[in-house]
């Protein structure tokens, strides 16, 4: 669907009487969000005879002509960088990437530059038709920093608004595979846990008994690895910070290589080789991985699926594990 600027004229018609102003506008101009519509309202860029409307909820009536003024979108704070991508799909509508281990997806404090974001926005460049205005590609998810593997991104305010309405309802397939310390067991479960601020320490989230946001995550021993670490296999129900992180944590079984909810390493380690035991000494970030993506596509209603391989860090700790 082409991105729409200029002005576009919008009749109200009978089934139409009596609705709000934005549900009109949003009925009609469906390459457009609901929240951007309202924004352009408020600005003043909705005209009735000449005069703007100012209110969103006003209520429409049967004739009446509504003239929408839609500008161009403007160019983004952040700057474009021409940073490599793992590209698996993209079309006019949204980009999926196999974003590696290190990369933020969002520019902030500490790291404006070299981001996800800078990194699309050079990629995609006159592709963006603007979400909310701005020539910006749709984040509606993210993975940390130090976690590997699949991401979505909207191009198009439809497909953004399409996207966050499946994340919203958990209809999206997220399956992750992280190494963990020890053996799992039982080897299937469903971690059902509200995470929330950990009060001690606000960088970490924490398992919270009271409040919190929920939490579901479900998972299966794919390999035992001696007794030492386990690779198992997590799909997501809900999409809360470091919900896996905390969730296997929670049951005695945190990630390997994670610094922030590993307490400390277990001495069976002892047992390998120098060698082996280097590799994963070495190892310096989560052992975790967006290993499947799917979904239905927000705007061509095909069905989308996707998978990548682990990247080679996470293949080199796998072989020091099972020597």
């Amino acid at each position: 669907m082409p991105s729409l600027k200029g002005s576009h004229q919008v009749e109200v018609s009978d089934d139409a009487v009596g609705g709000r102003l934005d549900r009109l506008l949003a009925d009609a101009l469906d390459a457009l969000s609901r929240s951007r519509i309202k924004a352009l309202i408020k600005a003043g860029m909705v005209q009735l005879d000449g005069q703007a409307m100012k209110d969103p909820a006003r209520t429409v009536r049967l004739g009446e002509v509504f003239e929408i003024i839609i500008p161009d979108a403007t160019e983004p704070d952040p700057e474009p960088e021409d940073i490599p991508l793992d590209i698996v799909f993209e079309d006019a509508h949204l980009i999926v990437i196999n974003k590696s281990a290190g990369m933020v997806v969002h520019p902030a404090a500490g790291n404006w530059s070299g981001t996800l974001v800078n990194a699309l926005l050079f990629h995609c460049r006159d592709s963006l038709s603007g979400i909310g205005g701005v020539k910006r590609p749709g984040i509606v998810h993210r993975i940390d920093k130090d976690t590997s593997g699949l991401m979505v991104a909207a191009k198009t305010d439809a497909a953004h608004q399409g996207l966050a309405a499946l994340f919203e309802a958990h209809d999206i397939e997220r399956r992750y595979r992280a190494v963990v310390w020890g053996r799992v067991y039982p080897k299937t479960g469903v971690i059902e846990e509200n995470i929330g601020r950990d009060p001690h320490n606000r960088k970490r989230m924490t398992t919270v008994s009271g409040g919190g946001k929920t939490a579901s995550t479900s998972y299966e021993l794919e390999e035992n690895f001696n007794d030492v670490a386990s690779l198992v296999r997590c799909d997501l129900k809900t999409g809360r910070t470091h919900q896996i992180r905390v969730h296997m944590a929670h049951i005695g079984h945190p990630l390997v290589g994670d610094p922030v909810y590993t307490r400390s390493k277990p001495r069976r380690t002892q047992t390998l080789s120098e060698e082996r035991q280097k590799i994963i000494q070495d190892f310096r970030r989560q052992a975790l991985h967006a290993q499947t993506l799917g979904f239905v596509h927000p705007v061509t209603d095909k069905p989308l699926n996707f998978a990548v391989e682990f990247p080679s860090d996470m293949k080199r700790l796998v072989a020091a594990f099972r020597g």
